[in-house]
């Protein structure tokens, strides 16, 4: 399979909030999010002023997204670098293994290295989850157990 790598636009709403349902399903979401406000929170996070975040896409040849990196940048604020912190990666089941994922990492380093004062690129991945630790150690990438991840809902706050 032919799949290019380009950042999110517009028009990909539609598509990446499909594959957003999808990432949900897979991380066991038995209540889904309605397309319409999934659609609006996606327009939101990456178009608003300012955006959150960004998204790189894998396209294959017929324009169907196959792949995700959706990132954004942090400031460290323990320095003057800040990282480029990849908050979810996500292939379609049905075309793993293809490579897709390992063209949107090497994007993703390719990203980090053109920005200015970007010191590192990071993420997180669940333990319970082999391929994927396996996955992100395949290209030299090391786990770092030095953190301890905390969050609260919104909701409760």
């Amino acid at each position: 399979m032919t799949v290019t790598i380009r950042p999110a636009g517009q028009g990909d709403i539609p598509a990446v909030a499909d594959l957003i349902e999808e990432i949900e399903r897979f991380c066991g979401a038995v209540e889904i999010q309605p397309i319409d406000e999934r659609r609006t929170l996606i327009e939101q996070a990456l178009f608003g002023s300012p955006p959150l975040a960004a998204a790189l896409l894998g396209v294959d040849t017929n324009s169907s997204i196959a792949g995700l990196a959706a990132y954004a940048f942090l400031w460290l604020a323990k320095g003057t670098t800040h990282s480029l912190f990849l908050e979810e990666l996500y292939v379609w089941e049905s075309l793993r293994q293809q490579g897709i994922g390992a063209r949107l990492m090497a994007e993703l380093r390719r990203v980090a290295a053109g920005r200015p004062g970007c010191g590192r690129l990071e993420w997180m991945t669940d333990r319970s989850n082999p391929a994927a630790r396996g996955f992100h150690k395949s290209p030299g990438f090391a786990e770092f157990e030095g953190k301890v991840v905390c969050r609260i809902d919104a909701s409760t706050v």
